[in-house]
């Protein structure tokens, strides 16, 4: 996951870089004369390696537009906390500030998601970032029957 402006202009430069590395190694195996099927079962690896990067170019993007996928889970609620700081076009450093710890620390916690995160400091993040967060349930997952609830 991209999560900084230098990580993502880098990502940007290898996309860029392994575009020409990949057209030179068709290249040279078609001069060895190897099949179109062949070549491209070569490049494979590299090839799935670059639409990966791809899509996490994409992802940032999104985030920097503002454009969040839904939260089906808690779980994710690290991609989250960082696609907002993201989308607020603020850095590592200044949220660090704004919770009086180390950019070190931010820095940790994002190359992690956010990983075991408790609901308040999850809270403490999201006013530091000037961000409310509201949770809808759409259908229970188990049914009710009188006062109690019955799981499935």
């Amino acid at each position: 996951m991209i999560r900084t402006e230098h990580e993502y202009q880098r990502a940007l430069a290898s996309l860029k870089r392994d575009a020409e590395v990949m057209e030179a190694e068709r290249s040279q195996l078609r001069e060895r004369g190897i099949s179109g099927e062949g070549v491209e079962l070569a490049l494979q690896p590299m090839e799935s390696f670059r639409q990966q990067l791809e899509e996490e170019v994409r992802a940032y993007e999104r985030m920097k537009r503002g454009e969040f996928d839904v939260l089906h889970s808690l779980t994710g609620i690290g991609r989250w906390l960082i696609g907002i700081r993201i989308a607020r076009g603020m850095t590592q450093r200044e949220l660090a500030e704004r919770l009086s710890v180390s950019e070190a620390q931010v820095s940790r916690d994002e190359r992690h998601e956010y990983y075991g995160i408790t609901v308040e400091r999850a809270q403490r993040i999201l006013e530091a970032l000037g961000t409310r967060f509201r949770m809808e349930i759409e259908e229970p997952v188990g049914a009710t029957h009188g006062d109690a609830f019955v799981s499935p």
